[in-house]
This record gives C-alpha cells, sequence and structure tokens, in this order.
C-alpha cells in the first residue's frame, strides 16, 4: 500500500517537481500565445495590466503580429488583386493569415479564462474581435479572388445515417 501511494506522488520516480509533464501541442502553442501576448501587454507604452486589457488592445495586437505574416495579401491597387494564383511577384505586404489569427484567438480566449479570467469579461471573447476577424478572412478571400464559403453543418439525421451506413458490414455473396 505504501509502495503505491509513493508511485502516485512521485516519490522514488526519477521525475522530480521542476520537470512539468509533456505538454501537447495545443496546450504549449496556449502557454507561447498567452505569454507572447503578456509580453506585448508589458511593452506597450504604457504598460497594460492584463486586469485593464480590453478588445481594442487585442486588436491592436493583431495587427502588429501581421508584420511576422508570410500570406501575400495583393491590395486593391495591384494587378494581381482577385487572382487566385498570381503569375509573378509583386511588392504586396505579407500578413498573418486569417485562419492562424482564428486559431491564435481562440487558445488565447481559453487561456484568458484558465488564468483565472472571468468569461464575461474576456477581452478575447468580444463582438468587436468577432467582426474584426470576418473583415480579414473577407478582405484576404477577396484578394485572393476565392470567395469565403462556410461549410454546412449536416443535418443530425443525416450524420446518423450516415454512421449507420459506415457501421454496416456489407456482405457480397460466395
Amino acid at each position: 500500500m505504501s509502495n503505491e501511494k509513493g508511485k502516485e506522488t512521485g516519490e522514488g520516480s526519477s521525475r522530480s517537481t521542476d520537470q512539468p509533464a509533456q505538454l501537447s501541442r495545443y496546450e504549449s502553442q496556449k502557454r507561447r500565445d498567452w505569454n507572447t501576448f503578456g509580453q506585448y501587454l508589458k511593452n506597450h507604452r504604457p504598460p497594460v495590466p492584463m486586469s485593464q486589457c480590453n478588445y481594442n488592445h487585442v486588436i491592436e495586437f493583431l495587427r502588429y503580429l501581421d508584420q511576422f505574416g508570410k500570406t501575400k495579401v495583393h491590395s486593391q491597387g495591384c494587378v494581381f488583386f482577385g487572382h487566385p494564383e498570381p503569375p509573378g511577384p509583386c511588392n504586396c505586404p505579407l500578413r498573418q493569415a486569417w485562419g492562424s489569427l482564428d486559431a491564435l484567438i481562440g487558445r488565447l480566449r481559453a487561456a484568458y479564462e484558465e488564468s483565472g479570467g472571468l468569461p464575461e469579461n474576456n477581452p478575447f471573447a468580444n463582438g468587436a474581435i468577432r467582426l474584426y476577424l470576418r473583415e480579414v478572412r473577407d478582405s484576404q478571400a477577396k484578394a485572393r479572388g476565392i470567395p469565403y464559403k462556410k461549410k454546412p453543418k449536416k443535418k443530425r439525421s443525416q450524420v446518423k445515417t450516415n454512421e449507420v451506413e459506415a457501421s454496416t458490414i456489407h456482405m457480397q455473396p460466395s
């Protein structure tokens, strides 16, 4: 009995308390993103405590991240505006892709609440953030000439029918 208790608390094991368990890729990204955002607020002039952070700071952070983007977004004056596969190079800026920003906001939204923030005060869940992301998505789709189409949700009955069909074994006559 005492052996089992020692194993549960980590006594006698090679793992020490200063080595945290291996985090999932999502958890690692979420922690990195949270730390990056916190550093951004500390470097802000004047510095902004997390308790006073609002959606404006979040949108400002997303715009700041654009300088590190890798997605070419053609401006309206560019000859390649609206072309999904432009034939040559241009001087249009590189930006963060909409999907990357959307995923980032999802991770920061979760990290905020895990760090003790109240859901009703979560600046990452503010409607202005959703509106900003929608504008980014639409402008990037327009610049590439590919309209964004939301994937239609399957109806519940259709999903169940597909699951039943997939689980049914069809026997071939011998």
